[in-house]
Parts: C-alpha cells; sequence; structure tokens
C-alpha cells in the first residue's frame, strides 16, 4: 500500500531528518520506500534518501509493505508533514545551526582578496562562522590514507569481508560512546548521529563488501565506495547535499584508520587560542576536539553547509572555509588571524595587522562580557520594585538563548506557531508536553501563554477561514476559539495540565467585550471538572488579556476587575 503527501519538513530530508526517518523506518518490518518522481528508494538508507534530494514542499509517495505497513505509512506520513522534524536540536533552530545557509560552492576557485590598506595580502575563502581571531597556528595535515591495492586470493575474501564489519562495527562502537557523553553539545550530537548511520548504511558497506568480494582489499575498496558515493553527492544540484560528500569521505577515513591499525586523528593537543589550518577535518574530529581551546578554524575544503561550519557557528568559532589549494600557503604559517565575517585570511600578520585584529577580538570580549553583567542584575525601580524581563518565544529551540540571555521567564510565548507547523491540529497531549517543557524550564518564573490567535492572514490546517476584506479584524483570535470549543478546550486543558510544572498564566488575544472572558473562564472551569473526573493531575492558572483592539481600551477599567493582568498590544493600537 502506498499514501502521497508534501513534505514539510523544514529545508527537506537532509542529514539529521534523513537519520530521523530512517531510525523511524528501521522500526517497523515492512519494507519501506520513499519514491520522487518516479524513483524509489529504500526508507531504510539515509545516504539513498538524501541522494533523493526530497525538498520542502516537493511531493513524495511512502509505500510499504509487510505485517505493519498501515502503522509505517501513518508515522512516516506525519513525520514528513512535520516542519521541525528531526530538529529538535537547539543549536538547529537559530542562526548558528543552518544547515542550509545560502553560501557559493566551495568548489569554486579562490583567489587572493585585494591587500588592506597597509598592503597586507589577504587570502579569500567562504565565510562559514562569523568573528574574529588571531593566534598561532596549528597546522593539521595528517598523511593522506592509501590502500596496499592488493588483489586478494579466493581464500582471503571471507576473512577480508569480517575484517570490515569488524572496523564497522567498532567505528560505530567509537561514535556511541560519544553520542553518550554528556557534556556533548545537541547539535553535535545531531551530526554524529548522522555520521554514524552513514557508517552502517547499507549504500556504503554493500559497495564496499561488493568490491572486497571482487579481489580488492578492505581498505582500497572502502576508499573507492566512498569515493563513488561522494561523487554522487557532489553531482547534485545542491549545495548542502554536495557538502555531504566530505562526511561521506569522513566516514570512510574513520573506517579505514580501523582497519590499518592506526589511531584516530586528535586535536587534544591544540594550544589555547590557536587558529586550527587543515585542508580538511572530518565533523566527528572536530566535534571530539577541544572546542573551547580553538581560536578559529581555516580549511581547504567546505563551506558553510558543511558541518564543520555548523559546529564551529554552534560553538562562538570563527572559520573561514573552502581555501582551496590556497590552504598550502598555510602549512608552514606561524601566525595567523582570520575574519569570519568576510571569509578573509592573513598569513603571519604584520605588526598593524596583528594590533587592529587583537584590538578588534577585544573588543567583540568586552562586548560579550558586559552583556553577560546584566544576566545577574536584577532590574529594580528607585523604589525597590523588581522589573521581570522576559523572553518573547514561539517554540521550544528559543529556550536555550532565552536563559543564557537571562530571560526571567516568559512574556509571550505565541501557541500558533505550535500549530502552523503541523499539517493537522496539534493534540492535547502534544501542547501539554510542550507548555509543560515550558514551565519546568522557567520555574518558578512565570510563563505567559497566549491561546490560538490564528485569522485568515495565516490560515492552519484543520481550521476554515471565510474570505473577509481585513482578516485583521474578523474572525480571529479569541473570537475563533469560542466558536470552536473542540480546538479551544483541548488547547485549555493542555494549559491546565502544564500549569502542574510551573507557574503558567494565559492570556487571550484581541478580546473586545467582557463576555468574551466570562465564556473563556467557564470553558477553563468545564475543562478543570472533566480532568478532576478523569484523574489527571491538573492546576489552576491566572487568566489575562491582551489590549490590543480600540474597544479593549474603552473597556479596560472593566476587564481589570475580570483578568489578573494585561498586555499593552502597542504596535496594534499605533
Amino acid at each position: 500500500m502506498e499514501r502521497s503527501t508534501i513534505v514539510r519538513v523544514h529545508e527537506g530530508l537532509h542529514a539529521r531528518p534523513a537519520t530521523r526517518f530512517v531510525k523511524l523506518a528501521k522500526g517497523f518490518e515492512s519494507d519501506v520506500e520513499l519514491i520522487k518522481d518516479g524513483k524509489a528508494v529504500s526508507a531504510k538508507s539515509s545516504v539513498k534518501l538524501m541522494l533523493l534530494a526530497v525538498k520542502e514542499n516537493q511531493e513524495v509517495t511512502v509505500r510499504a509493505n509487510g505485517a505493519d505497513a498501515i502503522e509505517a505509512i501513518e508515522a512516516l506520513i506525519g513525520y514528513l508533514e512535520n516542519p521541525r522534524a528531526g530538529l529538535d536540536d537547539e543549536s538547529e533552530a537559530g542562526e548558528g545551526g543552518s544547515e542550509t545557509a545560502a553560501v557559493a560552492p566551495a568548489s569554486e576557485p579562490v583567489a587572493p582578496a585585494a591587500a588592506s590598506a597597509d598592503g597586507t595580502p589577504k587570502l579569500q575563502g567562504v565565510a562559514a562562522s562569523e568573528g574574529v581571531a588571531i593566534g598561532p597556528a596549528f597546522a593539521h595535515f595528517p598523511p593522506e590514507i592509501e590502500g596496499p591495492g592488493r588483489h586478494l586470493q579466493a581464500g582471503e575474501i571471507e576473512s577480508e569481508l569480517e575484517r570490515f564489519r569488524g572496523a564497522v562495527a567498532s567505528v560505530q562502537a567509537r561514535m556511541d560512546r560519544t553520542l553518550a557523553e554528556n557534556n556533548l553539545a545537541a547539535g553535535d550530537r545531531g551530526i554524529v548521529a548522522a555520521l554514524r548511520d552513514i557508517a552502517a548504511d547499507d549504500s556504503l558497506t554493500g559497495e564496499v563488501e561488493r568490491l572486497i568480494k571482487g579481489g580488492d582489499d578492505a581498505v582500497s575498496a572502502v576508499i573507492a565506495a566512498a569515493a563513488t558515493i561522494a561523487a554522487d553527492f557532489s553531482a547534485v544540484d545542491d549545495h548542502y547535499l554536495n557538502a555531504r560528500a566530505d562526511d561521506v569521505h569522513a566516514v570512510g577515513g574513520q573506517i579505514c584508520l580501523v582497519l590499518l591499525g592506526q589511531d584516530e586523528v586528535s586535536l587534544e593537543t591544540i594550544p589555547q587560542g590557536a587558529i586550527l589550518i587543515a585542508d580538511d577535518i572530518g565533523a566527528w574530529d572536530l566535534a571530539r576536539a577541544p572546542l573551547k581551546r580553538i581560536g578559529g578554524v581555516v580549511c581547504g575544503h567546505g563551506g558553510a553547509t558543511s558541518h564543520i561550519a555548523i559546529i564551529a557557528r554552534s560553538h562562538g568559532v570563527p572559520a573561514v572555509l573552502g581555501l582551496g589549494d590556497k590552504i598550502n600557503e598555510l602549512r608552514a604559517a606561524k601566525e595567523v588571524a582570520i575574519d569570519g565575517n568576510a571569509g578573509h585570511v592573513i598569513v603571519d600578520p604584520d605588526g598593524a595587522t596583528r594590533s587592529d585584529f587583537n584590538k578588534r577580538v577585544e573588543a567583540a570580549a568586552q562586548e560579550r562580557a558586559g552583556l553577560k553583567v546584566f544576566k545577574s542584575v536584577t532590574p529594580t525601580r528607585a523604589d525597590g520594585t523588581v522589573i521581570e524581563v522576559a523572553a518573547n518565544i514561539g517554540s521550544l529551540e528559543e529556550i536555550e538563548a532565552a536563559q543564557e540571555a537571562g530571560a526571567m521567564g516568559v512574556g509571550l510565548f505565541r501557541t500558533e506557531l505550535l500549530f502552523m507547523r503541523h499539517m493537522h491540529l496539534p493534540s492535547e497531549d502534544m501542547q501539554a508536553e510542550t507548555y509543560s517543557a515550558l514551565a519546568r524550564a522557567f520555574a518558578p518564573h512565570s510563563v505567559i501563554v497566549r491561546t490560538l490567535d490564528i485569522g485568515g492572514d495565516k490560515p492552519i490546517a484543520g481550521i476554515e477561514f471565510p474570505d473577509e476584506e481585513n482578516p485583521f479584524l474578523g474572525w480571529r483570535g479569541i473570537r475563533m476559539c469560542l466558536d470552536r470549543p473542540d480546538i479551544f478546550k483541548r488547547q485549555l486543558r493542555a494549559l491546565l495540565r502544564a500549569a502542574v510544572h510551573g507557574n503558567i498564566k494565559v492570556m487571550l488575544p484581541m478580546v473586545s467585550e467582557i463576555a468574551e472572558v466570562t465564556r473563556t473562564r467557564a470553558l477553563v472551569d468545564e475543562c478543570a471538572t472533566e480532568l478532576k473526573a478523569e484523574g489527571v493531575p491538573h492546576a489552576s492558572f491566572d487568566l489575562g488579556v491582551m489590549i490590543e483592539t480600540p474597544a479593549a481600551v474603552l473597556i479596560a477599567s472593566a476587564l481589570a476587575k475580570e483578568v489578573a493582568f494585561f498586555s499593552i498590544g502597542t504596535n496594534d493600537l499605533t
């Protein structure tokens, strides 16, 4: 059986969403395929899945054959229709984790940029991670891995296959140990998981075993198979997928090191503040490196969509990639200055350039330190009244950034984004989990959740809106919710359940009359009664309103007697 859908996964099935999709597919006994433009591939192979180059808003078909085919199709279709599928790592939520930043292909020829005002020559690469740095050069140019090129005798093939399988298992075990480490950043964890999936993928292992059975030694077979698959990625008209070629080579290199009995690459000896210089470096190696000691990264390969760039951005490490053959000019460098904003690299800078970069680095450090001071400052008025400074967010992925900035709770959580992410209305359980996570993250501070504020200007699946001349003032916000108690009660029940876990407050949007508040209170009481009868833990919450319509302004004094707080929608009233 099969079923078609439109892919809503943000930016398509790139490495991490593909990894999660494959993991989900492997949980079913049925044979499962994904079909796009008439081409079908196994849904249990991340490499084949990525090479299918499935992009957001494209139509695909899921086909399954087996005892649990119905369940498999339902689960996989649901995944494909979720815009945030596979992107639950916090570093992917912001620009630090973006995998598809616009960038020129790393393979483009790179020429020296124009010299600076003082005549210092600059090398131009891809600006992959912003920031400036200057420090001692740490050259990392391990010898290229080469296979012995030995032709196997018939009696050696089986043992060589076993040796290869053992090497794959060893690499997977290493990656599993890394994934189990508590100090591994969430974004890095997703990248390592994607690399592990490549190591186990039938596209790679199957091709290697085919070559070994044909008489190639294991190392030569791995190198050849990785080169073939990497070439397939490089041939796709997609910069992100082109960057996955580096991942395949990196995984192949790890397997070869085990086969050759050589130690894996380690960057543990890099000095504090050094600039890492390499022709190429695997995401696996950088993810395990002491990133807090690395001042910057310069590579001959890679671009802004590479996993190296993503790791560097998520850790705030400046990086310039894609230098090509110009990287060889840095092999003997003693000191390097890099500008990750412009993609500039300066080899052995003169005194004036060194002074300029040191000033820029110091200025950036002072700015960060200056802002960090405010995290521990309690904002108060002259009379001692504490002023709560809270964050406005729309997703769980923004929690860490808000906390890092010192947010004292959430001043507005926009629930419409939760609804807009899905091709179906979110369930009560899904909403309860989201609101509970917010409450726990900021407890004991308050989290103000705005009930669904949707209208014809930003429709969502599952709700049909009338054609209106001005949807901003029409059937939207609290008016729509009260007309659709099947939707509104589900949200109110979820909020009552979440209130057990922290200081939840609920705010009603687009209120224009007292009756809207009293009707909402009645629904809240009804939901609380139902939850009590069902034995579901729940707690009460404060109710407030948005003052964002002229009508609400005129009845503000009366509203104040009915609710616990106001929020002034200044942009709507001016």
